[in-house]
C-alpha cells in the first residue's frame, strides 16, 4: 500500500528519535513517503496534494488534533467521497489527542503505531461522520470559508479559553491541563456576557434557543480529556450520527460550579443537565449567531471572532483505519 506520513515536528509528546523508530516500523509494511510540516496550513496542503496525485491510498498523521484537522481539510477539499479518497490513520503526538482516543486508539505513539499496523493487516477500518462549519449567508461572516472539524467546535466561552491557551503557548508555555484550568478561571472572570448570553441557536422548523452564554458542538464523545479522564459534554454524540450541542444560558459562579462539577464527573450515560443546560442530539443543519462578535474554535484551534456560524453534520464523510 502506498502511504504518505505527515509528521508535525513540533508535536509535544514525540521526540526525533521516537519519530525515526515509528517511521522505520511503518516503512517495513508500507510504501511510505514522509513529509514534515513546515508552516501553519502545510498539513492541509499535503492532504490535498495526496488526493490530487491519485496514487496515495493512505494518509497517516503523526501529530496532535490540529495537524489531524488540517489533513482532513486537505483530503476533503472537494467534498466527501469515502470510497474514492485516501483513508486516514492517526498516530497521536499531541497533548490531548481527542480524535485518536475517541476512535479507541492508544494515546501512546508507539502503541498506536502497533495498533495501526495490526488494523492494516486485518483490514480494520470505519467510515466516520464529520462536522462542517461555514459563514452564514447574509451576515458579516458570509465570506468565511467552510472548514471541517473532527470532534468539536465552540462559539463563546470555551473558544475564549482556547484562545487564551494559544496566546500562552505562543509565549513559550507548554500545553498542560493545569494551563487550561487556569485559563478557564481567567476567561470566567473576564467574560462580560456570562450572566446574559448573546448566542441564539436556529434550526429549520424549530423554535430558536436564545440567550446562550456557552455553545459547544460535538461530533463525538468524549468532548475532551483531562489527563486520562474523559469529559462528556454531549454523551450521545457519535461518529455515526450528525452533531450534538451543549448550551448553557448562565455562567454565574454557582452555575459554573454546578456544571463544571457535572462535566468533571460526566459519564457516557450522563452529561451536564439542569434548567440552564440545553442538550440537543443528532442535528444535521443549524446556525449559531451572536449579538456581538465572540471567539470561535474548531478541534482546539482558535479561529478568531465570529457573529454567525452555520453547521452541517455529514454522516459517512471519511474512511479511517482503526
Amino acid at each position: 500500500m502506498r502511504a504518505l506520513l505527515v509528521v508535525n515536528p513540533a508535536a509535544t509528546t514525540t521526540s526525533a528519535r521516537t519519530r525515526d523508530v515509528l517511521i522505520h516500523a511503518l516503512a517495513s509494511d508500507l510504501k511510505l513517503e514522509v513529509a514534515t510540516t513546515e508552516y501553519r496550513g502545510h498539513a492541509r496542503d499535503l492532504g490535498r496534494q495526496a488526493v490530487q496525485r491519485g496514487e496515495i491510498e493512505l494518509v497517516i498523521v503523526l501529530g496532535g488534533d490540529g495537524t489531524v484537522n488540517e489533513v482532513v481539510n486537505g483530503l476533503l477539499y472537494a467534498g466527501p467521497a469515502p470510497e474514492a479518497l485516501p483513508r486516514l490513520a492517526v498516530v497521536p503526538g499531541g497533548s490531548t489527542n481527542v480524535f485518536a482516543r475517541a476512535l479507541g486508539l492508544p494515546n501512546d505513539a508507539v502503541e498506536a503505531t502497533g495498533a495501526l499496523l495490526d488494523a492494516l493487516n486485518s483490514g480494520g477500518e470505519r467510515t466516520v461522520g464529520l462536522g462542517l462549519a461555514a459563514g452564514t449567508p447574509g451576515t458579516d461572516d458570509a465570506e468565511v470559508p467552510s472548514r471541517w472539524f473532527t470532534f468539536c467546535a465552540g462559539l463563546g466561552f470555551d473558544a475564549g479559553v482556547v484562545g487564551r491557551v494559544e496566546q500562552k503557548r505562543e509565549g513559550g508555555r507548554r500545553s498542560t491541563h493545569a494551563l487550561y484550568v487556569r485559563q478557564v478561571v481567567r476567561q470566567f472572570l473576564g467574560d462580560p456576557y456570562r450572566r446574559r448570553g448573546t448566542i441564539t441557536l436556529r434550526r429549520p422548523g424549530e423554535e430558536p434557543v436564545e440567550e446562550l452564554a456557552l455553545s459547544i458542538v460535538c461530533n463525538t464523545a468524549p468532548w475532551t480529556y483531562l489527563g486520562n479522564r474523559p469529559v462528556y459534554a454531549a454523551p450521545r454524540a457519535s461518529f455515526d450520527t450528525a452533531l450534538d450541542v451543549l448550551g448553557l444560558t448562565r455562567l454565574t459562579p454557582s452555575a459554573v460550579t454546578r456544571y463544571g462539577t457535572q462535566l468533571l464527573t460526566s459519564t457516557p450515560e450522563r452529561g451536564p443537565h439542569g434548567k440552564h443546560a440545553v442538550s440537543l442530539h443528532d442535528l444535521t443543519d443549524f446556525t449559531l449567531e451572536s449579538q456581538v462578535p465572540l471567539p470561535f474554535q474548531m478541534d482546539g484551534d482558535h479561529l478568531g471572532l465570529r457573529t454567525s456560524v452555520t453547521f452541517t453534520g455529514v454522516r459517512r464523510a471519511l474512511r479511517v483505519i482503526v
